[in-house]
């Protein structure tokens, strides 16, 4: 049984597409590649997968994990009680984590 991969909210959407809509065309396909992968594994393995370790807070979110595209980071967090995954931010690795 699959995941429903959705923001938390408009904002968030709208700042994640954002920072989609600044990847280079390549890379940003292979992000939107995530929404279907995630949707079938939240929990991907391999080294693009990552549990965050301390607190990261976007929108009153917690991130609690992150993929790895390239330079790009999908931080996100996953609600197993209703089989969601809530994208909360994309950002360049260079300031994902501030």
């Amino acid at each position: 049984m699959s995941y429903e991969v959705g923001f938390p909210s408009e904002r968030a959407e709208k700042e994640f597409l954002r920072g989609l809509s600044k990847a280079p065309s390549k890379e940003r396909e292979r992000i939107l590649d995530w929404f279907e992968k995630l949707a079938l594994d939240p929990r991907p393995p391999g080294k693009n997968f990552k549990f965050l370790k301390g607190e990261l807070v976007v929108f009153q979110y917690l991130a609690r994990f992150r993929i790895r595209e390239g330079d790009w980071r999908i931080l996100y967090d996953i609600d197993d009680a209703t089989r969601r995954v809530i994208l909360l931010a994309l950002r360049r690795r260079s300031n994902a984590y501030h």
